[in-house]
């Protein structure tokens, strides 16, 4: 391969600033920095264009929407598109989420491979390039986003505010060999307010971290007397414990984490919360909010039950996630997370679940949708990447697939996901311990200096 000793020689310098990278805990927040992200996605950003600097590179941002940086000559451009925000922490890890711990070969930490990894993977197979002085026909450009695991507000403002569109491009936020088609992505808010009756009373309800998360912890806490109380208690189901408290009675369940593109890998600790929930004594719309979420969404995660459940040959089956359950003692929020397969469409799904929720007397107060994307196998940017793909790995059998995740590539055109997980590896982002190989990681640098340099020289 043209570009692999190069890289390999970066190996401690890679491993050492993708640490760096993995220590400033760049979740999206509200901290009235001025920063459309917040600082520390701010700060994440300043690292990488920093980082692209010290390497030669040109730099810049975007309004700090979205950075990049560029290399080479041309008219036309091409690029990898990576993310430097990161979903948050989340509980259940052994190791410190936001240190880049590096044990037995592997790198730890929330971004190792969604998407800090394979981001910094490929401004490292960009320095290979430059190095090998091998010529170029096209700029090659890497996109530093911002916003891709909440929105994707970031590329949006890049389309919209005269951001150079690539002939072609890659985000390496997927799979191998090369992912042509993605679901469609929707995710919605809804808010369903209340005035409590009867003698158990809601103080507060909490699970899950993010929509696109499936939730591995969900708890509520009611006011109520000690005689119910120790009713309650009694009732406690597997993966359900109830807790006596000074007002009353706290009931927490239990779930096993899960990407939300993939919630059957998961257990719902927000629909088994609200199925125990639906067996106690409450009265009035609380009562009625609980039974129905308990009973259409539940600890389903192919909308059987709210009458959307649909699937195609190419992508599968359509799949939802309960992601976040927020509750006081006047309203429950819910944030909900569905994909539909790349042949359907949003009519198919999405109005059946804003009047089921309505129905019930929720009100939609946010809502996004991510068209579905799907490109030809015999298209010429499947071809090409696929061609890279067998050449640096040798697997002649693997074939391009269709995923439930969303990436970048449904925000600009001419741009698939391409890694950076192989095929039979297992999968981790958003879950506790989040990690990459380094022979991986170095494995990604490889493939990706390949592709740019099939993308901008051919």
């Amino acid at each position: 391969m043209r570009f692999r000793a190069l890289i390999e020689g970066y190996q401690e310098e890679l491993v050492r600033n993708l640490q760096g990278l993995i220590r400033i805990p760049s979740v999206y927040c509200e901290d009235g920095s001025g920063y459309p992200y917040g600082r520390p996605v701010q700060d994440s950003l300043a690292y990488m264009l920093d980082l692209a600097q010290e390497m030669g590179f040109s730099a810049a941002h975007m309004d700090h929407q979205v950075g990049y940086c560029e290399y080479g000559e041309g008219e036309e451009m091409v690029a990898v598109l990576g993310h430097l925000d990161v979903v948050p922490a989340g509980e259940g890890w052994s190791v410190p989420p936001y240190e880049g711990l590096v044990r037995d070969g592997r790198i730890y930490g929330r971004g190792a491979m969604d998407d800090k990894g394979p981001t910094i993977a490929a401004l490292y197979a960009l320095r290979a390039i430059a190095e090998s002085g091998l010529p170029l026909r096209r700029r090659i450009r890497i996109l530093f986003g911002l916003n891709e695991e909440t929105g994707s507000a970031d590329m949006k403002y890049y389309r919209e505010h005269g951001g150079e569109i690539p002939v072609m491009g890659v985000t390496p936020d997927g799979e191998y060999p090369v992912i042509n088609g993605e679901k469609g992505l929707i995710t919605e808010i809804y808010v369903c307010s209340f005035r409590q009756e009867g003698p158990l009373r809601l103080l507060e309800m909490r699970g899950g971290t993010a929509h696109n998360i499936v939730p591995d912890y969900a708890m509520a806490r009611f006011a109520c007397s000690p005689e119910m109380a120790e009713t309650i208690c009694a009732e406690a189901a597997p993966e359900i414990a109830c807790t006596r408290t000074e007002e009353g009675v706290k009931i927490e369940a239990f779930g096993v984490s899960a990407h939300g593109g993939t919630p059957q890998e998961g257990v719902n600790a927000n629909g088994r919360l609200v199925q125990f929930l639906k067996r106690l004594p409450l009265e009035g719309r609380l009562a009625a909010a609980i039974r129905f979420l308990a009973e259409k969404l539940g600890m389903e995660y192919d909308g059987a039950s709210l009458g959307i459940a649909m699937a195609d040959e190419v992508s599968g089956a359509l799949t939802n996630n309960f992601g976040v359950l927020l509750g006081d003692e006047s309203s429950i929020e819910v944030r909900l997370n569905y994909r539909y397969p790349v042949t359907k469409r949003f009519e198919l799904c999405g109005p059946q679940v804003q009047a089921a929720f309505e129905a019930a007397g929720f009100c939609r107060t946010a809502a996004t949708h991510k068209n579905c994307l799907y490109m030809a196998e015999d298209s010429g940017l499947v071809r090409r990447l696929m061609q890279v793909y067998r050449d640096c790995t040798g697997d002649a059998v693997s074939r391009p697939k269709s995923i439930g995740g969303g990436t970048y590539a449904k925000m600009l055109p001419n741009v698939l996901a391409f890694g950076p997980i192989f095929p039979g590896d297992e999968v981790r982002e958003h879950k506790p311990d989040e990690f990459m190989e380094i022979s991986r990681l170095l494995d990604n640098a490889n493939i990706l200096a390949e592709a740019m340099y099939a993308m901008a020289a051919e």
